[in-house]
């Protein structure tokens, strides 16, 4: 137990760089998610091609390849990041891809019907996806967004590749100064207890738009 509670403020620091990490890429992703949905949604063919290249190419690559892409490949042609900005645009491009694709069905999701019920009432394009659309599309992907939510909090483990001390590199550093498997029994807690909170939080969220859509 000393041991453990010896460690737990260099793990802390590690755990607030992965916090740092998955809170920027959810900001930036969600909403760049749904902005290349509605490219690829929209009446043209050529951004239509080119998101739905974009969603291929990023769903069919490994993460990880993207990250040493961007940190290493992209200083070859003069385009140099940090290795906090390279691990973030290489997340935000990639779950941008998967929020994308969740946020395509979800709209495709919505009978026609309602659109032309709306175009009826006077109302635009713009206008029904905004206050007829949206409110049910959120409904409706909370849970593939929740389980891509969650595999981002352990995918934020990979940016140990680019030297950074976020959780896993923290805890391997500890492990080898150590020779102690107990640092990874303290990550794993870690891990679990930030998947349990978003678990709870989208279970929430699920049940106050149930009772919304109720009402």
């Amino acid at each position: 137990m000393d041991y453990i509670i010896r460690i737990i403020p260099q793990m802390g620091l590690g755990a607030l760089e992965s916090l740092k990490i998955f809170s920027v890429v959810i900001v930036l992703s969600l909403p760049l998610g749904m902005i290349l949905a509605l490219g690829r949604i929209s009446g043209f063919s050529f951004i239509k091609k080119f998101i739905a290249t974009y969603v291929w190419v990023l769903r069919g690559s490994p993460l990880m390849l993207q990250m040493l892409f961007v940190y290493f490949a992209l200083p070859s042609i003069g385009i140099l990041f940090e290795d906090f900005t390279a691990a973030i645009i290489a997340f935000v491009l990639n779950y941008a891809a998967y929020f994308c694709e969740i946020f395509r069905g979800g709209i495709q999701a919505i009978p026609k019907g309602q659109y032309e019920a709306a175009h009826a009432l006077g109302m635009n394009y713009w206008q029904t996806l905004r206050r007829i659309i949206l409110p049910q599309v959120f409904r409706i992907v909370l849970p593939p967004i929740s389980n891509e939510t969650i595999t981002l909090v352990k995918d934020t483990s990979l940016v140990y590749v680019l030297a950074m001390n976020d959780l896993m590199r923290t805890t391997r550093n500890l492990v080898q100064r150590d020779f102690s498997v107990v640092p990874f029994l303290v990550a794993a807690i870690f891990y679990l207890g930030a998947t349990l909170l978003l678990t709870i939080l989208f279970e929430r969220l699920e049940k106050y738009y149930a009772k919304s859509s109720a009402n």
